[in-house]
Protein backbone atom coordinates (compact mmCIF):
# COMPACT_ATOMS: atom_id res chain seq x y z
CA UNK A 1 0.00 0.00 0.00
CA UNK A 2 1.05 3.41 -0.97
CA UNK A 3 0.55 6.18 0.73
CA UNK A 4 1.46 9.76 -1.19
CA UNK A 5 0.79 13.08 0.99
CA UNK A 6 -0.94 15.72 -1.49
CA UNK A 7 -1.33 18.47 0.84
CA UNK A 8 -4.04 19.26 3.86
CA UNK A 9 -6.25 16.29 4.32
CA UNK A 10 -5.21 14.75 0.83
CA UNK A 11 -3.49 11.72 0.25
CA UNK A 12 -3.56 9.38 -3.10
CA UNK A 13 -3.27 5.61 -2.05
CA UNK A 14 -2.37 3.11 -4.56
CA UNK A 15 -3.51 -0.74 -3.53
CA UNK A 16 -2.11 -3.18 -6.55
CA UNK A 17 -2.85 -1.06 -9.37
CA UNK A 18 -6.07 0.77 -7.78
CA UNK A 19 -6.09 4.55 -7.27
CA UNK A 20 -7.85 5.65 -3.99
CA UNK A 21 -8.37 9.56 -3.52
CA UNK A 22 -8.91 11.23 0.10
CA UNK A 23 -10.77 14.02 0.08
CA UNK A 24 -9.35 16.13 -2.97
CA UNK A 25 -8.18 19.70 -1.78
CA UNK A 26 -5.75 20.72 -3.57
CA UNK A 27 -6.25 23.53 -6.25
CA UNK A 28 -6.99 25.81 -3.42
CA UNK A 29 -4.12 25.12 -1.59
CA UNK A 30 -1.17 27.38 -2.43
CA UNK A 31 0.92 25.13 -0.47
CA UNK A 32 0.07 21.86 -3.18
CA UNK A 33 0.20 24.47 -6.15
CA UNK A 34 3.19 21.93 -7.84
CA UNK A 35 0.52 19.02 -8.10
CA UNK A 36 -1.37 18.67 -11.27
CA UNK A 37 -4.84 17.89 -10.44
CA UNK A 38 -5.42 16.96 -14.46
CA UNK A 39 -2.93 13.92 -13.58
CA UNK A 40 -3.69 12.41 -10.56
CA UNK A 41 -5.11 8.92 -10.96
CA UNK A 42 -8.48 8.16 -9.25
CA UNK A 43 -10.27 4.80 -9.93
CA UNK A 44 -12.41 5.85 -6.19
CA UNK A 45 -12.75 8.95 -4.66
CA UNK A 46 -13.37 8.63 -0.99
CA UNK A 47 -15.08 11.96 1.17
CA UNK A 48 -14.99 12.15 5.15
CA UNK A 49 -17.26 14.88 5.09
CA UNK A 50 -18.60 18.14 3.28
CA UNK A 51 -16.37 21.00 3.92
CA UNK A 52 -14.70 22.69 0.76
CA UNK A 53 -11.12 21.93 2.48
CA UNK A 54 -11.76 18.15 1.78
CA UNK A 55 -13.98 18.12 -1.38
CA UNK A 56 -12.92 21.61 -3.32
CA UNK A 57 -11.49 19.11 -6.35
CA UNK A 58 -13.79 16.31 -6.42
CA UNK A 59 -16.26 16.73 -8.88
CA UNK A 60 -13.97 17.99 -11.86
CA UNK A 61 -11.24 14.96 -10.75
CA UNK A 62 -14.49 12.30 -10.97
CA UNK A 63 -15.56 13.84 -13.97
CA UNK A 64 -12.23 13.42 -16.04
CA UNK A 65 -11.56 9.81 -14.36
CA UNK A 66 -15.41 8.35 -13.93
CA UNK A 67 -13.88 7.29 -10.46
CA UNK A 68 -16.56 6.14 -8.31
CA UNK A 69 -17.25 8.79 -4.90
CA UNK A 70 -17.68 6.88 -1.87
CA UNK A 71 -18.72 8.85 1.44
CA UNK A 72 -22.42 9.02 3.11
CA UNK A 73 -25.53 9.31 2.32
CA UNK A 74 -25.87 12.80 1.60
CA UNK A 75 -22.73 13.29 0.19
CA UNK A 76 -22.89 10.63 -2.61
CA UNK A 77 -26.61 11.96 -3.37
CA UNK A 78 -25.17 15.61 -3.69
CA UNK A 79 -22.69 14.39 -6.34
CA UNK A 80 -25.16 12.00 -7.84
CA UNK A 81 -27.13 14.53 -8.71
CA UNK A 82 -24.32 15.49 -10.30
CA UNK A 83 -24.32 12.60 -12.55
CA UNK A 84 -21.46 11.33 -10.64
CA UNK A 85 -20.52 7.54 -10.09
CA UNK A 86 -21.14 7.36 -5.69
CA UNK A 87 -21.49 4.48 -3.94
CA UNK A 88 -23.36 5.79 -0.39
CA UNK A 89 -22.15 4.65 2.64
CA UNK A 90 -23.25 4.72 6.13
CA UNK A 91 -21.51 4.31 9.70
CA UNK A 92 -20.79 1.00 10.29
CA UNK A 93 -21.18 -0.07 6.59
CA UNK A 94 -18.53 -0.77 4.08
CA UNK A 95 -17.14 -0.65 0.41
CA UNK A 96 -16.26 -4.17 -0.73
CA UNK A 97 -14.36 -4.79 -3.97
CA UNK A 98 -11.52 -7.21 -4.87
CA UNK A 99 -8.77 -5.30 -4.24
CA UNK A 100 -9.90 -3.19 -1.05
CA UNK A 101 -12.62 -2.93 1.39
CA UNK A 102 -13.62 0.91 3.05
CA UNK A 103 -15.78 0.75 6.45
CA UNK A 104 -17.23 4.09 6.95
CA UNK A 105 -16.47 4.76 10.84
CA UNK A 106 -17.43 7.58 13.59
CA UNK A 107 -15.75 11.40 13.42
CA UNK A 108 -16.80 13.70 15.93
CA UNK A 109 -17.04 17.16 13.56
CA UNK A 110 -19.42 19.16 11.24
CA UNK A 111 -20.44 18.37 7.70
CA UNK A 112 -21.63 21.19 5.40
CA UNK A 113 -20.91 22.42 1.33
CA UNK A 114 -19.88 25.59 0.59
CA UNK A 115 -23.20 26.27 -0.85
CA UNK A 116 -24.65 25.71 2.62
CA UNK A 117 -25.92 22.14 1.28
CA UNK A 118 -26.26 19.85 4.28
CA UNK A 119 -23.44 17.19 4.14
CA UNK A 120 -24.33 14.48 6.46
CA UNK A 121 -22.76 13.42 9.72
CA UNK A 122 -18.83 13.26 9.03
CA UNK A 123 -17.02 10.09 9.09
CA UNK A 124 -13.53 8.36 8.77
CA UNK A 125 -12.72 5.07 6.96
CA UNK A 126 -11.16 1.61 7.63
CA UNK A 127 -9.15 0.62 4.56
CA UNK A 128 -8.42 -3.06 3.95
CA UNK A 129 -6.16 -4.76 1.52
CA UNK A 130 -5.76 -8.83 1.60
CA UNK A 131 -2.19 -7.67 3.40
CA UNK A 132 -2.64 -3.70 4.91
CA UNK A 133 -4.96 -1.91 7.01
CA UNK A 134 -4.96 1.46 7.11
CA UNK A 135 -7.48 3.90 9.30
CA UNK A 136 -8.13 7.40 7.94
CA UNK A 137 -9.44 9.19 10.94
CA UNK A 138 -10.80 12.54 8.63
CA UNK A 139 -11.60 15.74 10.51
CA UNK A 140 -12.27 14.45 14.25
CA UNK A 141 -12.15 15.17 17.73
CA UNK A 142 -10.55 12.36 19.80
CA UNK A 143 -13.32 10.07 20.71
CA UNK A 144 -13.91 6.57 22.65
CA UNK A 145 -15.52 5.13 19.42
CA UNK A 146 -11.78 4.82 18.39
CA UNK A 147 -11.35 1.89 20.18
CA UNK A 148 -14.17 0.14 18.59
CA UNK A 149 -11.61 0.15 15.79
CA UNK A 150 -8.58 -2.58 17.09
CA UNK A 151 -11.70 -4.99 17.53
CA UNK A 152 -12.23 -5.66 14.34
CA UNK A 153 -9.32 -4.51 12.16
CA UNK A 154 -5.30 -4.75 13.35
CA UNK A 155 -4.42 -1.18 11.97
CA UNK A 156 -0.62 -0.78 10.19
CA UNK A 157 -0.83 2.78 10.13
CA UNK A 158 -3.35 5.62 10.77
CA UNK A 159 -3.62 9.15 9.19
CA UNK A 160 -4.72 11.09 11.98
CA UNK A 161 -5.51 14.93 12.18
CA UNK A 162 -3.03 17.22 14.50
CA UNK A 163 -3.83 20.96 13.64
CA UNK A 164 -5.82 21.77 16.72
CA UNK A 165 -8.71 24.65 16.05
CA UNK A 166 -10.40 22.52 14.09
CA UNK A 167 -10.37 18.95 14.76
CA UNK A 168 -7.78 17.10 17.53
CA UNK A 169 -4.28 18.49 18.05
CA UNK A 170 -1.06 16.43 19.10
CA UNK A 171 -2.01 15.35 22.42
CA UNK A 172 -5.12 14.27 21.49
CA UNK A 173 -3.32 12.56 18.56
CA UNK A 174 -1.84 10.38 20.77
CA UNK A 175 -4.44 9.61 22.69
CA UNK A 176 -6.32 8.49 19.76
CA UNK A 177 -3.19 6.44 18.52
CA UNK A 178 -3.86 4.75 21.58
CA UNK A 179 -6.91 4.45 21.35
CA UNK A 180 -6.90 2.76 17.91
CA UNK A 181 -3.88 0.67 18.71
CA UNK A 182 -1.67 1.97 15.95
CA UNK A 183 2.24 3.36 16.71
CA UNK A 184 2.52 4.35 13.09
CA UNK A 185 0.60 7.71 12.33
CA UNK A 186 0.89 9.98 9.02
CA UNK A 187 0.19 13.72 9.96
CA UNK A 188 -2.44 15.56 8.40
CA UNK A 189 -4.86 18.66 8.39
CA UNK A 190 -2.24 20.84 10.17
CA UNK A 191 0.08 24.04 8.72
CA UNK A 192 -2.13 24.62 5.98
CA UNK A 193 -3.12 27.76 7.30
CA UNK A 194 -2.26 30.03 10.22
CA UNK A 195 -5.08 28.65 12.74
CA UNK A 196 -3.63 25.09 12.28
CA UNK A 197 0.28 25.91 12.27
CA UNK A 198 2.14 23.64 14.65
CA UNK A 199 5.65 22.72 15.58
CA UNK A 200 6.73 19.56 13.05
CA UNK A 201 9.86 18.87 15.26
CA UNK A 202 8.00 19.22 19.05
CA UNK A 203 4.94 17.46 17.25
CA UNK A 204 7.50 14.32 16.15
CA UNK A 205 9.44 14.64 19.60
CA UNK A 206 6.19 14.13 21.77
CA UNK A 207 5.03 11.13 20.11
CA UNK A 208 8.53 9.79 20.28
CA UNK A 209 8.36 10.17 23.66
CA UNK A 210 5.31 7.79 23.42
CA UNK A 211 7.20 5.17 21.69
CA UNK A 212 5.40 5.93 18.35
CA UNK A 213 6.36 7.41 15.03
CA UNK A 214 4.95 10.56 13.68
CA UNK A 215 5.74 10.94 10.30
CA UNK A 216 4.92 14.30 8.73
CA UNK A 217 5.54 14.06 4.61
CA UNK A 218 6.11 16.74 2.43
CA UNK A 219 3.58 17.41 -0.25
CA UNK A 220 4.43 14.87 -2.91
CA UNK A 221 6.14 12.54 -1.42
CA UNK A 222 4.62 9.59 -0.09
CA UNK A 223 5.20 6.26 2.53
CA UNK A 224 4.94 2.55 1.83
CA UNK A 225 3.19 0.54 4.61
Amino acid sequence: MKIQFLGHSCFSIEINGVYILIDPFISGNTLAAHIDISSLKADFILLTHAHQDHVLDAQVIAERTKAVIISNYEIAMYYGAKDLNVFALNHGGTFKSEVFSAKYVNAIHTSSFADGTYGGEPGGFVISSKDKNLYVAGDTAVTMDMQLIPMFTKLDAAILPIGDTFTMGIDDAIIASNLVECNKIIGCHFNTFPPIEIDVNNAIAKFASKGKELNLLGIGEHINI
